[in-house]
């Protein structure tokens, strides 16, 4: 099985398939590495993006200058203003002052003149700010110097003093000391009060916690992200044409990592590919053998030994509901650990590969841990810290030729027990075997559900077994048979030489041993 001859009308234009990441007619063409459209039916694979924009220095709100060159009056006794008005009338440059700055207002000495740290030159510092994270200049204006929090700013001229008689003085003088006392005080205690000093509880004044100390608790996201993180790496991978990264994870002591096709595929005519690993440690890679149909890929990192070796379980018995952990490099963010459940078993999901065909359908698990761009190739991990799956896909409704998407909550990993099955044979001989059924397939008539055969191919798999033209298959086992990739990924699912048993229609049941052939790479 290696078509899908689906009838065009049976899709309606624009329709988009439940199992598929962008539109169908109208939407822009994927760039290299995303899923295809079906040639078909206008409909394509969920896209699936290895690679992300590197983040970029962020900054903080503006924060406005603080502080104001309002000037405030001080009240004197009457007979010292009469005094200083006659003395030392408006615009005087012995005084320092200057004209009237409010109508009826007699101006302020320089020298009772409050002057603000932020206040440039006797006008406010407003319109700007120093944004957080760049380097801003002062804001100066025309004609003046720009005023620092921390020089005093020299007054042209000293202002001189109004005269006053001694006792006068004296008494101001004595009432200023029992005023600032009293003032020193009640800022004291407002002080030691907001402190803790009162009763009133005080975060700032309890110790810090006891540092950690126990083990992460067994079956915990923590538990699972510190067992499986030293096993996974970041693939950064040039092409001619090129350049993104994805996520594998070690095999081998000696450098054997899995990951997906489409992440290394761009440098398999001549590119390059680091391995970045969980100690910041990195070496070049070859690749050892892909598989196009199955999304699966083996590279080997030159070099190294004694690295952590993954773990690997079992994708046939998960549950839906389980919980799960995804890890991986989005957007090139190396070891980030996102959690959630197994939302769905056996969804069949186009993952792309070189033309986004039938040829690449999976038979996939489905979760809404976080998956994006770059997670591509990592591992889906159980609660036991075992691999369970590939991440390669994801629904993303926003992704384009121009931009990508992000995850929705909807990602798609391939079954170890099919991955694993794949990267042992690509070890052994460098090449994959593809599970055949030996017939091409398309969607059953509208209104009907199905896979039907198109075309059975002489000598094959389903011939052997009695399979015929215009045949709709509506089961495989237990398993309902929606559509043409339903029966694709369900047979992809199992390995060459396995049994399977077959409804056609209602209720006829054929009986067929799959075949396999090796994977043609272009």
């Amino acid at each position: 099985m290696t078509e899908d001859n689906r009838d065009s009308t049976g899709d309606e234009a624009g329709a988009v398939s439940p199992w598929s990441a962008h539109g169908g007619a109208g939407a822009p063409a994927a760039p290299p590495g995303e899923s295809g459209d079906r040639a078909s039916a206008g409909e394509q694979g969920p896209g699936r993006m290895e690679s992300g924009p590197l983040a970029t220095g962020e900054q903080g709100p503006g924060a406005p200058g603080a502080g104001h060159s309002a000037h405030e009056h001080q009240a004197h006794e009457h007979q010292a203003h009469e005094h200083q008005a006659s003395e030392h009338p408006a615009g005087d440059p012995s005084t320092g002052g200057s004209a009237a700055y409010g109508t009826g207002e007699t101006p302020v000495p320089a020298h009772q003149q409050q002057w603000s740290p932020w206040a440039q030159q006797g006008q406010g510092y407003g319109g700007g700010g120093v944004l957080y994270g760049s380097a801003v200049p002062h804001h100066s204006y025309a004609g003046q110097n720009v005023a620092t929090p921390f020089q005093q700013p020299q007054q042209a001229q000293q202002a001189t003093a109004p005269k006053r008689s001694g006792g006068l003085l004296v008494a101001i003088f004595l009432l200023a000391l029992v005023v600032g006392g009293v003032s020193g005080g009640v800022g004291g205690y407002l002080a030691a009060d907001s402190a803790g000093g009162g009763s009133a509880p005080f975060a700032l004044n309890t110790p810090p916690t006891a540092s950690q100390t126990g083990s992460a608790p067994a079956g915990s996201v923590e538990a699972v992200a510190q067992k499986v993180l030293p096993s996974v790496v970041q693939l950064q991978v040039v092409g001619r044409n090129s350049a993104g990264a994805g996520t594998g994870f070690i095999i081998s002591g000696d450098g054997l990592i899995v990951t997906n096709n489409h992440v290394v595929e761009g440098a398999a005519a001549g590119g390059r590919i680091t391995v970045v690993f969980q100690n910041g440690r990195t070496a070049e890679a070859i690749i050892v053998g892909r598989d196009p149909t199955s999304d699966v890929a083996v590279v080997r990192a030159r070099s190294v030994t004694d690295l952590p070796v993954a773990e690997l379980g079992r994708s046939d018995d998960l549950r839906v509901g389980q919980g799960v952990v995804a890890i991986g490099s989005p957007f090139e963010l190396a070891g980030t650990v996102t959690s959630g459940i197994v939302s769905s078993l056996n969804r069949p999901t186009r993952a792309g590969g070189e033309d986004g065909s039938q040829a690449t359908v999976l038979d996939a698990i489905q979760t809404d841990a976080a998956i994006n761009p770059g997670n591509s190739g990592g591992p889906l991990v159980n609660m036991a810290g075992q691999i369970v799956g590939i991440n390669s896909a994801i629904y993303s409704p926003t992704s384009s030729a121009t931009a990508q998407g992000g995850s929705v909550g909807i990602g798609f990993a391939i079954p170890i027990n099919q991955a694993r099955r794949t990267a042992d044979e690509i070890v052994k001989t460098g090449k994959a075997t593809q599970t055949v059924l030996g017939v091409s397939v398309q969607d059953a008539p509208q209104g009907t559900r199905g896979a039907l055969i198109a075309e059975v191919v002489g000598g094959g798999a389903g011939e052997a077994g009695g399979l015929k033209q215009g045949d709709v298959v509506t089961k495989l086992g237990d398993r309902r048979i929606e559509s043409a990739d339903a029966l694709v990924a369900a047979v992809r699912s199992h390995a060459p030489g396995d049994k399977i048993t077959l409804i056609v229609g209602d209720n006829n049941t054929v009986e067929v041993t799959l075949g396999g052939q090796p994977v043609e790479i272009k």
